[in-house]
């Protein structure tokens, strides 16, 4: 066993099949037709297809002329949020590209998974950095792309051993991932089921509605008796006075340790925290529904700090954060959104906002009960991805870089 030392620099452009870039134009927006994916739904392993618009056949195949994403092909980032890294190891869905790069790799998987690693390592999100252009919307030109150097070993199989190692890791935490969609599916489905539907169990253990169970009218439909229109206030609990906003350039000097959460996402890492336990945030101001008009939810735990821009939320005595969280997540909530260039939910509408509930909480107690391990384990499967993405984190700079060898048997 021995680790070979030759290594040298190579350019996109050479190491690449093609190195070019989806369309810049503008596309009309369907219905219906193919994808049209952008910056913005490159995911690390998956493309975000929830707010991807339709363009019809014949622009999608004329963007696919100059831009066709084929299996074992990567994307990257252009503009705006720059570097964003996805690998498209399946394709089973068709889609066309916009202000995406795009490295053809023609087929060859072992160097698709040496660029997609090569790409996310530090020395190639610095050259990325440090090439980026525009002063109000940043972008990286393609020319750059193609010149990108690329390190590379002449011998392929200390690549390969790398990229397998990196590989494994990822393939875990894709896994954990994957489980975790069907845990939320599942509590969804029988969320609806017996909040939605009205197809909890009876006491004889039957599907109320279906098994005849007796509805009544109400102002917003037809409920089971027993149930009442009450509001939202009357199962949370807010914890809003607690929240404390941090500049960029204050959090800029604080050591990166725990979650620091803004109205719609994790937005950066902080030396302190300010919450301790498990809470729901919902988009206060600026981003605070989709395009559906339900709420942006996040569902955290742990120790971490919030600014200003999210609700933060528990459930009453006896009301689960998670049925809480199901709950938010089925409600639609236009109605109490204000404001036309900044929009708002203040803490008084979302207090007041119309909730169809159970007279007796024993029957949200049972519910809780059944779904409460899927999101322990839940929760259990993403604090193992945080581990083994520092692992793999710390791994992949010096494995790429040659700072930590793999031992392999020399080529014949």
């Amino acid at each position: 066993m021995s680790c070979n030392h030759k290594w040298f620099t190579v350019f996109a452009e050479d190491y690449c099949k093609k190195v070019t870039d989806g369309t810049h134009d503008s596309p009309k927006k369907q219905l219906e037709g193919k994808y049209l994916i952008t910056s913005r739904h490159l995911k690390e392993f998956s493309l975000d297809l929830n707010n991807a618009y339709r363009i019809s056949e014949s622009d999608f195949n004329k963007i696919n002329e100059r831009s066709k994403v084929d299996t074992w092909d990567i994307m990257i980032s252009m503009i705006g949020t720059v570097g964003n890294i996805y690998l498209e190891k399946s394709h089973q869905i068709d889609y066309a590209i916009k202000n995406v790069g795009l490295f053809k790799m023609g087929g060859d998987v072992e160097k698709a998974k040496w660029l997609y690693y090569y790409l996310k390592s530090p020395k190639a999100q610095e050259y990325i950095k440090v090439n980026m252009r525009g002063s109000t919307q940043q972008y990286i030109p393609l020319g750059s792309l193609r010149k990108l150097p690329i390190k590379v070993s002449a011998f392929n199989k200390e690549m390969n051993t790398i990229t397998h190692i990196l590989s494994t890791l990822d393939e875990k935490i894709e896994t954990n991932n994957q489980i975790n969609e069907k845990l939320e599916e599942m509590a969804q489905a029988l969320f609806k089921h017996w909040f939605v539907d009205f197809e909890f169990p009876n006491e004889n253990g039957e599907p109320y509605k279906s098994s005849g169970g007796e509805m009544v009218e109400s102002e917003l439909g037809m409920i089971p008796k027993g149930w009442r229109v009450g509001k939202v206030g009357e199962i949370i609990q807010l914890f809003d006075h607690k929240r404390i906003p941090l500049s960029k350039k204050e959090r800029d000097k604080r050591d990166k340790i725990y979650p620091y959460y803004g109205a719609a996402s994790l937005m950066d890492y902080v030396d302190d925290f300010i919450f301790n336990g498990l809470y729901i945030l919902l988009g206060e101001d600026g981003t605070v529904v989709d395009d559906s008009g339900y709420p942006i939810i996040q569902y955290v735990w742990g120790k971490f700090w919030v600014n200003n821009h999210a609700h933060v939320i528990k459930g009453i005595e006896n009301i689960s954060e998670d049925f809480i969280y199901l709950y938010l997540r089925n409600i639609n909530v236009n109605s109490i959104v204000t404001g036309a260039v900044q929009k708002k939910i203040s803490q008084q509408n979302l207090k007041n906002l119309k909730a169809l509930l159970p007279n007796n909480y024993d029957l949200i107690k049972e519910f809780s009960f059944i779904v409460n391990p899927w999101f322990t384990l839940l929760r259990n499967n993403i604090e193992q991805n945080r581990r083994l993405e520092k692992v793999r984190d710390t791994l992949l700079p010096k494995l790429m870089s040659g700072e930590i060898r793999v031992p392999v048997e020399e080529e014949k």
